[in-house]
């Protein structure tokens, strides 16, 4: 059904007779249908379309219009002023309207439709009123369509733009900026990538980055930690069951392969999916479908997959515990994320981007830090990485001090130091002045206490066990901690 607006034209003709004949034709819709002004030649219609952008929902223009800009030169100029207004091309250079050479030619420029101005025994009206009516109905609803898909995808772009700036990857280092670069060059293909490097590295930040600054931006990114599946669940989780396929399934479920259809699955850990899961997904990679539990017939899906491990897979592969050919389906092209220690040079723009991000978080002043407490937490070797580093900063805004000292920098690292007793007492836990309600309390102490045994652990599956936690259990925990 046609929307009821008023649909504005821009006419470009430069016969009065043609221009006549065009009014005569839309005279009895000329309450939907407005001429808002009419064009001369090309380069007219080229400077009230800058002059006046929104103006216009449908051009309607002679193909061979006065001066040097015309034809097929003058539509392409309209299309990049402004891509989602329609043309319709109106001409006397046929009246064949199965002349397919001059419609393709028309068309790949960016018109939408044309019609002929001839036989000129029809004197008043244009020839075909009626398909010259209905396509100016059609432009108008395609150009309607276009700016809400135009609308839809800034939206998009900017939700995108935001993420990667709350998610961006901090560091001017040699390392950095190698990693950055190759984030930027896998992101322009679409080959599998395998991610390698020490928990709390951010290959999960690496694996966000890669798909959305790639062509599949617009769809889903599917992150997935391997390693919190249950071995029971691996298969109905990554491929879905359809309702009644097994006793209690009075539903059916979308697998996160599914989900992720268009997109990007991110298989963290990927050396936790036990050897029958792996199995099923290399048919994944080779087949580009699914076996969905209680259906016949496969699915087909479209996925880029990105995995990640903080595992030797060569040793792994060698025994036996991780497929050999699945290893080379993944290891297409691969990232090595550097560890915090070697790259020294970041962490002095690590600390100040979580004091600004946490700060604002807890809605408290942004503490200042000394050279000297910045030099002890760049001297530290940080075994977990940039997550540790998160969590420290984290522990120095406990300590509720406007400047944060070399002292300070020891306490919250575990170091030992003279004034220790002196700083505790003044640190958020003992202070007398501002005692949380034990809810508060007990919530930071549990997160604290996470956080240290994910930093001895190798992977979330071996914190979860230290834990004695399920790791499904684990994994919600750690959200609903704000951990993950």
């Amino acid at each position: 059904m046609f929307s009821l607006a008023t649909i504005h034209l821009l006419l470009i003709e430069d016969e009065e007779y043609d221009v006549r004949r065009i009014r005569n034709t839309l005279k009895p819709f000329q309450e939907r249908i407005v001429i808002v002004d009419v064009a001369s030649s090309g380069q007219m219609a080229i400077d009230l379309l800058q002059q006046h952008r929104n103006a216009y929902d449908v051009v309607i223009m002679d193909f061979q219009i006065a001066g040097g800009l015309m034809g097929e030169r003058l539509i392409r100029r309209i299309k990049e002023i402004d891509p989602t207004l329609q043309i319709i091309v109106v001409t006397k250079m046929t009246i064949n309207l199965s002349d397919f050479e001059f419609a393709s030619r028309l068309l790949e420029a960016g018109a939408m439709w044309y019609c002929t101005k001839y036989p000129g025994d029809i004197e008043e009206y244009i020839y075909q009123p009626t398909d010259f009516i209905l396509s100016i109905y059609n432009a108008y609803e395609k150009n309607r369509m276009e700016k809400a898909q135009q609308k839809s995808d800034r939206k998009l772009q900017k939700n995108i733009e935001d993420i990667l700036t709350r998610k961006k990857i901090i560091g001017q280092s040699a390392s950095s900026k190698r990693l950055q670069a190759q984030i930027q060059q896998f992101a322009a293909s679409d080959t599998n990538v395998l991610i390698r490097g020490s928990s709390g590295t951010g290959k999960e930040l690496v694996a966000t980055h890669i798909h959305y600054l790639s062509r599949r931006r617009f769809e889903n990114f599917v992150p997935i930690n391997c390693g919190s599946l249950p071995d029971n669940l691996i298969e109905s989780e990554l491929f879905g069951f359809e309702k009644g396929a097994f006793t209690g399934a009075s539903a059916g479920k979308p697998g996160l392969f599914e989900v992720a259809h268009r997109g990007t699955i991110f298989l963290d850990e990927i050396t936790e999916l036990p050897l029958s899961a792996q199995s099923k997904l290399l048919r994944v990679i080779q087949e580009g479908e699914i076996d969905k539990i209680g259906r016949i017939e496969k699915i087909k899906v479209d996925v880029r997959i990105i995995a990640a491990t903080n595992k030797n897979l060569e040793q792994e592969v060698r025994e036996k515990r991780f497929r050999e050919d699945l290893y080379y389906r993944l290891n297409v092209v691969f990232i090595d994320v550097p560890p915090l220690r070697q790259r020294r040079d970041d962490i002095p723009a690590l600390i100040e981007y979580f004091l600004q991000l946490f700060s604002e978080d807890m809605n408290r002043p942004r503490p200042e830090i000394c050279a000297e407490a910045l030099q002890v937490l760049q001297e530290y070797d940080w075994p977990g990485n940039v997550r540790e580093l998160q969590n420290v900063v984290q522990r120095l805004l406990f300590l509720e001090e406007s400047h944060l000292s070399a002292g300070h920098a020891r306490i919250v690292l575990g170091f030992r130091d003279e004034d220790e007793a002196a700083l505790r007492k003044e640190s958020l836990f003992w202070d007398a002045k501002n005692i949380l309600p034990w809810r508060d309390m007990e919530k930071q102490l549990r997160a604290a206490y996470f956080t240290f045994v994910r930093e001895q652990a190798a992977t979330d599956a071996d914190a979860a066990r230290l834990l004695g936690l399920a790791p499904p259990n684990y994994y919600r925990m750690c959200k609903e901690l704000g951990l993950k």
